[in-house]
């Protein structure tokens, strides 16, 4: 499991974030209902884990061997420089760094998945498949045992969505988590500290809890979640998913109380992308800012004089975006927006669990308040590069090339560790960028390219960020180095 250390209230906790994954559903008929329970009487979870254990799945993600080149200081490299263009067997001086290539060994990992439809759609989080070669997925009490591909998968959010050759699988009922209350009993579902089909419970503690990291708006809840519960189900009393356990709030890794898990109001808007665009369609608002409480109480904390909004409820915004759908419906710095599409917003993690089910080009009625006056506007979503189009992730096709990694003796000639030559281009966004045929691409967007997988993970990283350009560095056939800036879209 993922982990990230981060400091989330001074002097009290480290945050390690063991990312999980999360899960959506095609319509299904509702499961019946659990027996009612009386005010103050013990709750029975054995229907709901019976109801989900089925559809929580084992996750084995191999990432095989592999050649890298690494740099490595040698101090008198450019001592013993050798003027005579390597003729007494020395480099021509390169800073007191040399190459070497290593074999890396080869590394397995495991996390859980759940099965959201019964033709064999699993969703998981990105960092359980991110980099895998190979995916195995084996069913609940090690029934049948399936090869994995992935169907679409977002690091921000940390979903992805992943496909087995199945049919009559056991797919999990969704519930709508707008509907989750806190102080309500969940079970936490999955594979923890290599213990199969485990299930731990706790009460929802928290919603809209806004993590950093990316992943926002989460469902808090005191139910045990621990590594290898990545992608593991948080479900309620009817054995209905509610969210995807996502975080762990510890000092050692391990669980202490609390845990957090991606509501699935924002994982089945993921996974409709990941089925229709084969990537996650960001929509933004156009702002920076945070909830109206924090920043007030952050204000007087420093003594520092801070202005009346009217209210403690709400997000303020501290910075507009130019050129934003915020900007374009004439937000300012130090309004409030209290409300979206007639959802209250109390909380910067309230405004992000909205936004987030969004698409570019969707409209959203805001209200919110300047000088305590409330006002109202339609805003039109953008996406990272400032349109209302759909982004979706670019292929090496959009280069219109060929590409083969360098030869040994092509590194020796020209004195270069890594490679790849463009053989071919027949038209496409390198022409357009007058990259040559022959030329040896080193670097692209600062990143070494080494492999085809590379250059194609470069391509899709830049066709969906705020500038989809690639800057590429290399060197010609003739040992001249040049540099190019290929732009991805018109």
């Amino acid at each position: 499991m993922k982990k990230i250390v981060k400091s989330l209230m001074p002097a009290m906790y480290l945050m390690v974030i063991a990312f999980s994954a999360a899960s959506c559903n095609k319509t299904q008929a509702a499961a019946p209902a659990a027996p009612a329970v009386a005010p103050g009487q013990p709750v029975d979870l054995t229907y709901a884990a019976e109801k989900s254990l089925p559809s929580v799945v084992y996750i084995k993600s191999v990432i095989n061997s592999k050649t890298q080149t690494v740099e490595y200081s040698d101090p008198f490299e450019d001592f013993f420089s050798d003027p005579f263009g390597g003729f007494f067997g020395r480099g021509q001086g390169n800073g007191g760094k040399r190459q070497r290539q290593v074999q890396t060994p080869k590394r397995a990992a495991a996390g859980s998945g759940v099965i959201i439809s019964s033709d064999g759609y699993i969703v998981t989080n990105n960092h359980v498949v991110d980099g895998a070669d190979e995916l195995t997925v084996t069913l609940n009490e090690n029934s049948k045992e399936y090869s994995a591909r992935i169907i679409g998968a977002d690091a921000t959010t940390d979903l992805a969505l992943i496909k087995i050759d199945a049919k009559n699988l056991p797919a999990i009922v969704v519930a709508n988590s707008d509907d989750v209350k806190v102080g309500e009993w969940v079970l936490a579902v999955g594979n923890p500290l290599g213990l199969n089909n485990t299930v731990t419970a706790g009460i929802v503690s928290a919603k809209a809890r806004s993590m950093g990291q990316g992943v926002s708006s989460m469902i808090q809840t005191d139910a045990a979640i621990n590594q290898g519960n990545s992608g593991g189900a948080l479900v309620n009393t009817r054995g209905e998913l509610i969210g995807i356990n996502a975080m762990i709030y510890s000092q050692t890794g391990s669980n202490i109380g609390y845990g957090f898990a991606i509501p699935t109001a924002i994982m089945n808007k993921a996974v409709e992308d990941f089925k229709k665009y084969g990537s996650y369609q960001r929509a933004m608002i156009g702002i920076q800012g945070g909830s109206v409480k924090d920043y007030v109480d952050a204000m007087k904390d420093q003594d520092k004089e801070v202005n009346d909004y009217g209210t403690m409820e709400g997000v303020r915004i501290d910075k507009v975006i130019e050129d934003g759908a915020a900007a374009d419906g004439g937000l300012e710095k130090e309004d409030v927006i209290t409300e979206v599409d007639g959802k209250k917003v109390k909380t910067m993690g309230d405004l992000q669990a909205i936004i987030a089910q969004k698409r570019p080009g969707d409209k959203v009625t805001v209200k919110y308040l300047r000088n305590k006056k409330e006002k109202s506007v339609s805003l039109t979503l953008k996406n990272a590069q400032g349109t209302t189009k759909v982004v979706k992730d670019a292929d090496l096709d959009v280069l219109g090339g060929q590409f083969r990694e360098i030869t040994e003796s092509q590194k020796k000639e020209l004195q270069i560790a890594y490679g790849l030559q463009v053989t071919k281009i027949s038209g496409g966004k390198l022409k357009e960028g007058g990259v040559p045929q022959g030329f040896i691409i080193q670097r692209v967007n600062e990143e070494p390219m080494k492999t085809i997988s590379d250059l194609q993970d470069a391509v899709k990283k830049a066709s969906t960020s705020k500038e989809p350009v690639l800057y590429i560095q290399g060197i010609m056939p003739t040992g001249k180095k040049a540099y190019f800036a290929v732009a991805l879209q018109d």
